[in-house]
């Protein structure tokens, strides 16, 4: 390759990275995640923490899917690290339906207003056995 095309691909790169990066900002920023996650989990002091999770998530994410690391930890150290991403993970995400007021609307369109409780604790254990099933399944050998 040239010195052109290498400076056009980490040109075409850089700007890539800075739209899917504006994006992601204002996303979160828009609808508010991380304030209502912190409402929700009663953790309204640590706001400042949760910003810089996202954001060490995000450069760790985007290092590890460029230089594609290798770990070898053992399974003890392992098992907290995967609880304490799904915990994050899931309360992101129910942070996010609950701005969106999806479990409400979803109830109300279907008719069980009354029973809101019951269509969230079976989309969590739904969640819970298709996680556990595509690990037993599919990951574990």
């Amino acid at each position: 390759m040239t010195t052109i095309n290498i400076i056009f691909v980490i040109f075409i790169g850089f700007a890539g990275g800075i739209a899917v990066g504006s994006g992601f900002v204002a996303f979160l920023t828009v609808l508010g995640i991380i304030p209502r996650l912190t409402q929700l989990s009663k953790t309204m002091k640590m706001i400042h923490w949760y910003e810089w999770a996202v954001v060490a998530g995000a450069v760790a994410g985007g290092l590890g899917y460029l230089l594609n690391p290798m770990f070898h930890l053992p399974p003890l150290v392992m098992i907290p690290l995967g609880t304490a991403g799904g915990i994050f993970i899931g309360m992101l995400a129910a942070a996010l339906t609950e701005v969106l007021n999806v479990f409400p609307i979803l109830a109300k369109r279907i008719g069980i207003q009354e029973k809101i409780i019951t269509l969230m604790m079976a989309l969590v254990f739904g969640k819970i056995f298709g996680s556990l099933y595509q690990w037993i399944f599919f990951i574990v050998d």
